[in-house]
């Protein structure tokens, strides 16, 4: 049978929630790697969030009207960016994966996103030719860092919560890094409370939305970057990334007591700028 399309509604987020955390749980589990949802009622709580957020398209697919996955395009900032994209374990090798794909990129141009982003895991080859058939090009190996929380300072550079007057030097910040501001993040991390500005020579050289699998973080310097983890009271989810060939940041917070526990790829379609100084992706991008 054909899988019909349609958009997401909160009351789907038990059905897509149970389908994620499951999805996850059998790639990761199939090649000894940790899932990436602790438990089924995690992951049905940020699909929740996700279908009533109204800046995520959420679009499902079914099976003789049985929901058999689901994915997401985050239209908050300048770039999109997509997932988690899951399907049912029980209905794999039917291109369901492929239909979600190429529906949220179709909403992606109807939108006029310049460009759009993931990261998939390394492990999971099917999914690295599966983007990169749809026309997704590696951009960046990263590595997720998680452990006990550093505690530590970097003189000079004094870190503090953001605040709503903060958004202008933070999108600036991104824009200076990455070509692109990633506004409407910055925004939601401030009004949740999580983002962090770290502060040096009197001005504002990088933030974080947060130092966890679904935040990402810019700065001028390698400092900056040390500053934010250093401050962070714990990483939420699998951990935070760190672009592996910034070796001299891999290093420092392999030699803080943190671990890296998996390989992740960026991947990019439209525009994409080379990144200019310091920064930490989200699993978005």
């Amino acid at each position: 049978m054909e899988v019909t399309l349609r958009p997401g509604k909160p009351e789907d987020a038990a059905a897509c929630g149970a389908i994620c955390y499951e999805a996850f749980r059998a790639i990761a589990t199939h090649h000894n790697f940790p899932p990436d949802f602790p438990s089924g009622e995690v992951a049905v709580g940020l699909l929740s969030m996700l279908l009533l957020h109204p800046h995520f398209y959420g679009v499902v697919g079914e099976l003789d009207g049985r929901i058999v996955g689901s994915n997401f395009l985050d239209e908050r900032s300048t770039v999109a960016a997509v997932g988690p994209i899951t399907v049912d374990p029980e209905v794999q090798n039917r291109q369901i994966g492929r239909d979600l794909m190429i529906a949220v990129m179709d909403r992606a141009r109807a939108r006029n996103f310049p460009g759009v982003r993931l990261v998939q895991a390394a492990y999971h080859t099917r999914s690295l030719a599966l983007y990169t058939k749809l026309g997704f090009a590696p951009r960046e190996s990263l590595v997720v860092m998680q452990g006990p929380a550093i505690r530590a300072t970097v003189p000079g550079y004094a870190v503090r919560p953001a605040r709503e007057d903060d958004l202008p030097a933070c999108n600036a910040m991104c824009l200076q890094v990455h070509g692109v501001d990633r506004s409407g993040e910055v925004q939601d991390a401030v009004h949740e409370g999580t983002a962090m500005v770290v502060e040096h020579g009197g001005r504002v050289t990088g933030y974080a939305t947060e130092l966890a699998f679904f935040a990402h973080a810019v700065g001028e310097s390698n400092n900056d970057m040390k500053a934010l983890i250093g401050a962070a009271p714990a990483y939420g989810g699998p951990g935070f990334f760190v672009p592996a060939r910034n070796a001299e940041l891999v290093r420092w917070c392999l030699g803080h007591g943190l671990r890296i526990v998996q390989v992740m790829t960026l991947m990019s379609v439209g525009l994409y700028h080379e990144p200019q100084g310091a920064w930490l992706p989200s699993v978005l991008y």
